[in-house]
Order: C-alpha cells, then sequence, then structure tokens
C-alpha cells in the first residue's frame, strides 16, 4: 500500500481528534454526546486532559501526513 492514502486518511483523522479535543475544552461533561468518554449526567466539569490528548493524537496523526508525503533523499555512498 503506497503512502499518500495513508497520510490523506492520518490529515483527516487529525482534523476528526482537532475538532475532539475542542470539543472536550468547551462542552461540560454533561453535555458531552454519549458515546464519547468522559460523559457524565449533570456534571459542569471540562475534560481538560481527554482534550489534550487528542489533541496531542492529531499533531502525531498531522507529523505522519507530513513526513510520509515529503521528498525522498537519496544516499549515495561512495
Amino acid at each position: 500500500m503506497t503512502k499518500k492514502p495513508l497520510a490523506a486518511l492520518a490529515v483527516i483523522l487529525g482534523l476528526v481528534f482537532i475538532v475532539l479535543a475542542f470539543v472536550y475544552w468547551f462542552t461540560p461533561a454533561g453535555a458531552l454526546p454519549h458515546f464519547l468518554p468522559g460523559h457524565i449526567v449533570g456534571s459542569s466539569v471540562i475534560h481538560f486532559k481527554h482534550g489534550l490528548g487528542s489533541f496531542i493524537l492529531a499533531l502525531a496523526l498531522f507529523a505522519y501526513a507530513w513526513f510520509a508525503t515529503g521528498t525522498k533523499k537519496s544516499s549515495h555512498h561512495k
């Protein structure tokens, strides 16, 4: 499998995790969708660590996409 489709998938997933990070940072736990980890009925707590983890994962996915699509340097040994 070539790296270009994987890099595109990594960028798409990175964007999803960026959005998820902002949802965790700006939405109280009681208002989170039920399918997200950290949903607590009636809670006003913000899950900063969940958001930070999502953000770091997004950065890692963007870094993978960057390195996967970079130019290849050939090493010539003399």
